[in-house]
């Protein structure tokens, strides 16, 4: 169990530097966006958007499967694992991985990314797309320090099974 921790900790460590690319690409599309006013840079930047829920959620996955052993089911389990991922997980005795306030923001993203699964792109609404750019940058820095610390909390009680 111990090797496996570190490996998760590892794991959303790396995983975290390939999201924050996503966050730099929708920062450059969106400027590319407005400078040219081509919607095929909005396409990039809803494509981008998608991909960066789409990295922490693979994430939650993970973490709800090895570390919860359990993954939510049913049409709303996108929901559920992200409500899942900002409890205390008393099965598995572990923190919650990102906060409520986090949760919240995050939800716009996952909300986002379903639009992006079931419209034409051509019917993307830069109205709608600007808050989620513009808020992308705070959401990541807040989420992607709270995974850090739960990666911390990974590694200390990996070592700690391994000096058991």
């Amino acid at each position: 169990m111990s090797e496996r921790l570190l490996e998760l900790a590892e794991r959303i460590r790396s995983e975290l530097s390939d999201v924050e690319r996503l966050v730099g690409r929708v920062q450059e599309g969106w400027l590319r966006a407005e400078r040219s006013a081509d919607d095929l840079y909005l396409d990039s930047v809803a494509l981008n958007l998608h991909g960066f829920y789409a990295g922490l959620e693979r994430l939650f996955q993970t973490i709800a499967a090895a570390v919860d052993g359990t993954m939510p089911r049913g049409a709303n389990w996108h929901q559920v694992l992200l409500q899942q991922m900002a409890v205390e997980a008393p099965s598995s005795v572990r923190p919650a991985v990102i906060s409520e306030r986090s949760r919240d923001a995050l939800d716009e993203y996952r909300g986002f990314r379903h639009i992006v699964r079931h419209v034409y792109t051509f019917k993307f609404d830069p109205g709608k797309v600007q808050p989620l750019v513009e808020h992308m940058q705070t959401v990541f820095r807040q989420v992607r320090s709270e995974m850090l610390a739960f990666a911390d909390f990974l590694e200390a009680q990996g070592r700690e099974e391994e000096r058991d």
